[in-house]
């Protein structure tokens, strides 16, 4: 009880006073995933604080690099509060890299996830401890089962889009919780740690990625609660993340033979055709060039398409700016030339075996998409 202690004589303290506590373990480990939220992160401290004021917490702060002095804040609180720690990533992005992250790096009997924005009850965390330590593995605050609302937190669109994604993932992944798209949710560590090496690296719900990557059935627990409406900032659910949500079901319906990367690669390389064949037709149309010519300028031109979509989105975590930006274009030109012919290759190959015209186009163009998302992964858009 040493700790509970400590904890309570520095909760009785104002910030601006309080000295660093030092506890040697925590019951509960809250991890943050945090992106620019440096007005909510002070506030969802003294709401956890005030809450927890008999329980062992720490709580692991995972930023994404932000620009608006999340870390300073966070620090700042690490100052006067001990339990209190930040982690920065440098170079990596994403939901379920952060949350993973925070997980690994407790050593706690439990682990909590909640958001920095304030919409979470941070009051269910005492509950969700408590269920977990009679026997469950995962107790997720849901919106969901009865007593549970998303209204006041939603907009329309939101909403809609929430319930579409639920009823997707109980369809395809036969999720039997009503709220697999909650962010708020506590594991055992032991159990979490035991499902991470089996978790999509793209994934974006993370618990949705826990429930379907378990070998064993989970014993789950649904608390209802309000969603409450965003205090500070802007909400992060944008286009990229739809993409890593479709990527992560076709991933977990594959049994992870589809890596949710490749398929974004893929998604793009489509839109590339249809840049391609629209520049062919504008400068046949209207510029003085050769067929040839205009077959080369059209794919420069669905190859700048195609790098440029995929690094604002497919490779966001490992985005390219600046110099690296012209360096990566000319990489990706250079493999994707190389592709192409690796493409024509396997699709004259097929079609003197088997003159099927459309098997064998296919056949060269899946050579060519995994040539070039294989290269390009580990040259272009290399881990530095």
């Amino acid at each position: 009880m040493g700790n509970i202690a400590a904890a309570r004589v520095a909760d009785e303290l104002p910030i601006s006073e309080r000295s660093a506590v030092s506890l040697t373990s925590a019951q509960l480990s809250i991890v943050v995933p945090t992106l620019n939220e440096a007005e909510n992160i002070r506030l969802l401290y003294e709401a956890i604080r005030k809450c927890l004021t008999d329980v062992d917490w720490e709580m692991i702060v995972v930023d994404d690099d932000s620009t608006d002095g999340t870390v300073s804040v966070v620090r700042d609180l690490a100052a006067h509060d001990a339990r209190v720690r930040c982690l920065r990533r440098i170079g990596r992005r994403g939901l379920s890299g952060a949350v993973v992250e925070g997980i690994l790096s407790s050593s706690a009997f439990a682990v909590a996830v909640i958001d920095a924005d304030l919409q979470h009850d941070e009051r269910l965390l005492r509950r969700m401890l408590a269920e977990l330590q009679g026997g469950a593995d995962i107790a997720i605050g849901s919106r969901h089962t009865p007593g549970g609302t998303a209204a006041q937190g939603f907009s329309g669109w939101r909403q809609s889009i929430s319930n579409w994604g639920t009823r997707l993932a109980q369809r395809l992944l036969r999720v039997e919780v009503t709220d697999p798209m909650s962010g708020f949710f506590a594991v055992r560590r032991s159990v979490a740690e035991s499902i991470l090496p089996r978790l999509s690296t793209q994934g974006f719900k993370v618990l949705l990625d826990l429930l379907v990557s378990a070998r064993q059935p989970l014993n789950v627990v649904e608390i209802p609660y309000t969603f409450r409406p965003r205090h500070h900032g802007q909400s992060k659910l944008d286009s990229s993340v739809a993409l890593d949500f479709l990527g992560l079901l076709v991933a977990k319906a594959s049994s992870d033979r589809i890596s949710p990367r490749f398929l974004a690669f893929g998604l793009v390389g489509l839109t590339g055709l249809g840049v391609h064949l629209a520049a062919l037709s504008a400068l046949l149309t209207y510029a003085p060039v050769s067929f040839d010519m205009a077959q080369v300028l059209a794919a420069l031109a669905a190859m700048t398409w195609n790098f440029t979509i995929n690094n604002i989105f497919t490779y966001r975590d490992r985005r390219l700016s600046g110099v690296g930006w012209f360096w990566g274009l000319m990489t990706f030109y250079a493999v994707c030339s190389i592709g192409a012919i690796a493409n024509v290759g396997v699709a004259s190959w097929v079609y003197g075996n088997e003159p099927i015209w459309w098997l064998a186009g296919a056949a060269g163009a899946l050579m060519g998409a995994v040539f070039n998302y294989s290269v390009t992964s580990s040259v272009t858009w290399r881990r530095s």
